[in-house]
C-alpha cells in the first residue's frame, strides 16, 4: 500500500463552495454583475470574477433579458459625456398603479387581475433626470404627464443637481407634447440648451431607459407590495440607495455620487 498526499485538493485559499454557491445563485435568479454581487456578499469584484470563470458563466450581454439563455449580441457603443451637467436625459415612465389588497404577484395572476378589474386605480408617472457622467438621478412618482407637472418637475431636478455643485448645459427628451411646451422651455431656461432624441431610436436616451429597467428590476418588481402606496413609501429610500450606495458597471463600480467631481466644496 502508498501513502496518499496530504497536499490538499482544494487551495485553502480558493473561496468556499458555500460562497460559490451563493455567488451563481445571485447571477442566475438576478442576473447581477461582478460589482453588484460582490457589493451584495461583501466579497471583491476579483472573487467573484474568478467564480463566474470556474463555473463558465455567460456575459450578462449575451443572455436574453426575458428568458436568461444565452444569446450572443454584438456588443453596444458606449458613449459619454466628459463632465457632470454636460448632458442630462428626462424622461417619464407610466406604471401601473397596485390595486388595495394587493396584485397578481401577491394574489396570483386568476384573482390578482379580478382584483385589478374591481378596483384599478389607474397609471402613475414617474418623472426622471439622470446625469450622463455621473448617472446621478433625480426622480419622483407624479399624477400626470401634462406640461405643467413635467415643466415644475424639471425646476426641482435643476436645483437638486446645483445642490450637488452640478451646472447643466443640457437636456434631452423624447418628443412628447409636454417637453414641447412654452412652459417646459421656460422652465429650461436661456442657459439650459434642449436637445430631442430621434423618433423611434429610444436608445438615444439609453442612459434613462437603463434606469427604467434598474428600477423595475431592483424596485418596481423586487418585491411584493400590498398596495400602490406601500412601494411608493420605499421609493425615496431606493433612489438614495442607487445614488449613495449602488455600484454601477457602466461607472467602473463607482456609485453616481463617487462620480459627481464638482461635489460642493471640492472645488473653489
Amino acid at each position: 500500500m502508498t501513502d496518499l498526499s496530504s497536499r490538499p485538493h482544494r487551495s485553502p485559499n480558493r473561496t468556499s463552495r458555500r460562497l460559490e454557491h451563493r455567488i451563481i445563485a445571485l447571477r442566475f435568479t438576478r442576473r447581477w454583475g461582478p460589482h453588484r454581487i460582490g457589493y451584495h456578499l461583501h466579497v471583491a469584484r476579483s472573487t467573484v470574477e474568478q467564480v463566474l470563470a470556474r463555473y463558465r458563466m455567460p456575459r450578462l450581454s449575451y443572455l436574453d433579458q426575458a428568458t436568461g439563455l444565452p444569446v450572443r449580441r454584438r456588443k453596444p457603443v458606449r458613449y459619454e459625456h466628459p463632465t457632470p451637467g454636460d448632458l442630462v436625459h428626462v424622461d417619464i415612465k407610466k406604471q401601473g398603479r397596485i390595486p388595495d389588497g394587493g396584485g397578481h404577484r401577491m394574489l396570483g395572476r386568476t384573482i390578482g387581475n379580478r382584483n385589478n378589474k374591481k378596483q384599478g386605480r389607474g397609471y402613475s408617472f414617474l418623472h426622471h433626470a439622470v446625469d450622463d457622467h455621473s448617472r446621478l438621478a433625480y426622480s419622483e412618482i407624479l399624477v400626470d404627464e401634462k406640461k405643467e407637472t413635467a415643466s415644475a418637475f424639471w425646476v426641482r431636478a435643476n436645483a437638486f443637481f446645483q445642490a450637488h455643485g452640478i451646472t447643466v448645459k443640457r437636456v434631452i427628451t423624447d418628443n412628447g407634447s409636454c417637453y414641447r411646451s412654452a412652459a417646459f422651455t421656460a422652465a429650461l431656461g436661456d442657459g439650459i440648451a434642449h436637445k430631442f432624441t430621434r423618433p423611434y431610436r429610444p436608445q438615444t436616451n439609453g442612459k434613462v431607459e437603463r434606469f427604467n429597467r434598474t428600477l423595475a428590476e431592483e424596485w418596481a418588481y423586487a418585491a411584493t407590495y400590498p398596495s400602490d402606496e406601500a412601494r411608493a413609501a420605499t421609493y425615496a429610500n431606493w433612489i438614495h440607495h442607487y445614488n449613495h450606495h449602488r455600484p454601477h458597471t457602466g461607472i467602473k463600480g463607482k456609485t453616481p455620487i463617487e462620480r459627481v467631481h464638482n461635489l460642493p466644496g471640492n472645488y473653489s
